[in-house]
């Protein structure tokens, strides 16, 4: 029986409706310069001009810094990999189709032909025509199996590695000639799920450039990795000169600056049509917002505190675009944590924590409407119902129930031990249920959301001290580790979602987050009833698989769900045309040009960034 190629996600996996958005920030109405007009030539007409300089600003706190298209844990924002497609594009890549679906059937995809055979086990891959690097040599297949290898080699190096799945369920990768590759599969898959969830890790990597010596996989990735940790060199180091991408790195400063120039020989349909794209960083929304105001940038954001001003950047020559997401928002608590890791594993507990966060309020009075709450482990446009709403009373009956009494405000076990009414295993008698969050800095409204979360948990006798790290901070800390390990003493609580925790790929299944020993499962999360209806979404392609993962995940509360933010409320030049914004926050500057007003003399598009 012959598989299907697979064009799109379609029905409850793909109605990609989830409104959220992003930023950050308060009480900045009326700071900072105007903003410097440009010309305003409505959201359509214009005459396309090549050339020019778009800056786009970067989230608050986030800094790009890796550049090796296999990242370790801690390294895997979505910035860095954004930033890095653009240079070692993915075989495939979801991006917005008809009636709001996610198609893999993009005109970007280095894969051409994907067919399913032999019941499903295995895959062939036909790679585009005409797709080189930037030193002239053709994109073969043995580009792609060069990437297998090295993820093979050192999977546990590996951020995205997840056991059981890519590479281990690769029984043999066969390079058919030089654009076709088959892989024989350890079993039957749902074509959707492994071309949306597996295929979409594998993209070619410059063998010829980054191993000329041929050496083994583990000793080439030491040598790249050893180079991806050099932040100062990523724009003079040779190894990333070679790109397959419509852009090569200009300058890229440790401070997280990114300059890409187009790259000459890029074969893919989509040529960059600007002379230069910018990424620029800021350490909060405020420093943002005042530079876009100035003109500093051409495709910012705003935070929604500051949404009435919308109305002025419009009658300055900008548009207001909402940027959805396809992802979720949540507090990820260690279940491993030495001493609060056993109040964590009890289930009682956590859906008394969740009750006590009121999201509908937060979406509405600190988010000011920009976000809506997250009900579960799938967009919440796929949930339907949500399993723990707030209900202070409810949580306070759970504790009373199971042992915990106020003393001095904060509550404390006095009925340790398992079975009906007890604290729960490992909880120790006199335990005070006073807990720490590591959050976020950056945005007003995360830390607005974190105050609103603790005053909460406090009319409860729950105690929060919060504290507040720079975005990558908080990623390399809290990673999934043992009992025993000393990362997993310094943290008992993370939030690292202020433009949205995870965003998924096409399909939104669990096999990376929630899984056993995933590797973005940082709350050590571990259920054989979980493990088994991931595994059922990955092998059938019954729309009852994901739904019952979904409010099965939703009742446990592995996580604390909060209110999913748009990733952000973007402000883009109206001149600056051809953005889209993708749900799963991937971009396309090659597709970005300016316009210029028609039999009109001089140049659009230098900028705030091209100064």
């Amino acid at each position: 029986m012959r598989g299907r190629p697979v064009r799109a996600v379609r029905g409850w996996r793909a109605t990609v409706g989830v409104l959220l958005t992003g930023a950050l920030l308060t009480g900045l109405t009326g700071c900072g310069p105007d903003v410097k007009a440009v010309t305003d030539l409505g959201a359509v007409g214009g005459q396309r001009v090549d050339g020019g300089t778009a800056t786009m600003a970067l989230p608050p706190a986030a800094a790009p810094n890796w550049i090796f298209p296999i990242a370790p844990a801690g390294y895997g924002a979505t910035y860095n990999s954004s930033i890095q497609d653009l240079l070692y594009p993915r075989l495939v890549t979801p991006e917005p189709g008809k009636n709001g679906e996610l198609t893999m059937d993009s005109p970007r995809n280095l894969a051409g032909k994907i067919r399913y055979g032999d019941g499903n086990r295995s895959v062939t891959v036909t790679l585009k025509r005409g797709y080189r690097w930037s030193d002239g040599k053709p994109v073969t297949a043995r580009d792609v199996a060069f990437w297998f290898e090295l993820v093979r080699a050192n999977k546990k190096e590996w951020g995205s590695y997840t056991a059981k799945l890519m590479p281990d369920n690769i029984k043999r990768f066969q390079v058919l000639d030089s654009r076709r590759f088959r892989l024989r599969l350890d079993r039957a898959y749902n074509p959707v799920w492994f071309t949306s969830n597996q295929l979409n890790f594998m993209k070619p990597l410059p063998r010829h450039a980054w191993n000329p010596e041929d050496e083994g996989p583990k000793k080439a990735f030491a040598r790249l990795s050893q180079h991806a940790k050099q932040l100062s060199k990523f724009d003079s180091d040779p190894l990333w000169k070679t790109v397959a991408g419509p852009w090569r790195v200009e300058k890229w400063s440790p401070s997280g600056r990114v300059s890409l120039v187009p790259n000459k020989r890029y074969g893919g349909p989509d040529k960059p049509h600007l002379d230069r794209v910018v990424f620029k960083p800021f350490t909060t929304a405020g420093s943002e917002f005042n530079v876009l105001r100035a003109g500093g940038v051409d495709y910012g954001y705003i935070p929604p505190s500051v949404m009435a001003q919308s109305r002025h950047f419009k009658k300055t020559g900008y548009r207001v675009d909402p940027w959805e997401s396809w992802g979720i928002t949540y507090l990820v608590p260690n279940l491993n944590h030495p001493v609060n890791g056993p109040l964590f594993r009890q289930r009682y507990l956590r859906r008394a924590l969740q009750s006590l966060i009121d999201q509908k309020a937060i979406a509405k009075y600190v988010w000011h409407g920009a976000a809506k709450p997250t009900l579960g482990p799938v967009p919440s446009a796929l949930m339907g119902r949500d399993a723990t709403p707030y209900d202070p009373a409810r949580a306070r009956r759970l504790l009373a129930s199971h042992g915990w009494r106020k003393d001095g405000g904060t509550l404390r076990c006095t009925r340790p031990g398992t079975g009906a009414g007890r604290c729960g295993k490992g909880v120790r008698d006199g335990q005070k249920l006073h807990l720490e969050l590591l959050s976020q800095s950056g945005s007003t409204e995360t830390s607005n959301t974190m105050q609103a979360i603790k005053s909460s948990f406090s009319r409860a006798g729950v105690a929060l001290d919060i504290r507040q790290q720079p975005l990558n901070t908080v990623l390399g800390t809290t990673v999934p580790c043992k009992r025993k390990e000393p990362v997993c003493k310094q943290w008992q609580l993370g939030f690292f979602g202020t433009g949205g925790s995870w965003i998924f790929p096409a399909d939104p299944s669990g096999e990376r987050l929630f899984s056993t020993g995933a590797p973005s499962n940082m709350g050590n999360w571990s259920d054989p009833r979980t493990d088994e209806l991931i595994k059922r979404t990955e092998y059938s392609d019954d729309p009852s698989a994901l739904r019952d993962y979904a409010r099965h995940l939703a009742s446990e509360v592995p996580v604390l769900w909060t209110p999913n933010p748009a990733y952000q409320v973007s402000v883009i030049r109206n001149d600056l045309r051809g953005v889209q914004q993708n749900p799963t926050l991937t971009f396309a500057p090659q597709d970005w040009y300016y316009v210029k007003k028609r039999g009109k003399g001089g140049t659009a598009g230098q900028g705030g960034g091209a100064k």
